[in-house]
């Protein structure tokens, strides 16, 4: 009953130090090793042809975020859910997270076009489809069903997609 009391007792006193501690503005650092990395900024979009696909790299600022690609019957803007001119019969959603493409001010850090018609073999339109709540997303157009691999470079760091086609330099 003794060991009980004495436990109750370092307790409360706990959380009468951590009390006293807060009204009186002090925190306790974090150790480094519990330090969160920033949120990542998307600073740039741009593509290339080449032989035997179309290129899509995706540049950012800070670490490269998790990509998901997906097929999509339409693209929309996110939050509006209006729709994104883009001509083609096949679209690719491409979402980053955690990202952002504005810093904490609120001020913009992607200078790439928001919706830009290409005429490549395979890419034909990306727009910037949306940046919300740590997404950061686009749409990409085509004109036959994609095939398409994507991973990261770095230094600076990167997202790319490639997008197969017939070779267009024989």
């Amino acid at each position: 009953m003794n060991h009980l009391r004495n436990h109750l007792r370092r307790r409360q006193l706990a959380a009468l130090a951590t009390g006293a501690l807060l009204t009186a503005g002090i925190t306790l650092a974090a150790p480094a090793s519990a330090a969160v990395r920033p949120t990542p900024l998307v600073v740039n979009a741009r593509w290339g042809g080449h032989c035997t696909y179309d290129r899509i790299v995706i540049d950012l600022r800070g670490h490269a975020p998790r990509a998901t690609v997906t097929r999509v019957p339409r693209l929309v803007h996110d939050g509006s859910g209006a729709p994104v001119p883009l001509a083609g019969k096949y679209f690719l959603q491409i979402r980053l997270h955690p990202a952002a493409a504005h810093d904490r001010a609120g001020a913009g850090t992607y200078r790439g076009p928001r919706l830009v018609n290409i005429r490549l073999p395979q890419l034909k339109g990306l727009a910037l489809t949306g940046d919300f709540e740590g997404y950061v997303t686009f749409g990409a157009a085509f004109g036959a069903k994609p095939s398409v691999s994507s991973f990261t470079l770095h230094g600076p760091e990167r997202l790319v997609l490639d997008v197969a086609h017939r070779n267009v330099c024989r």
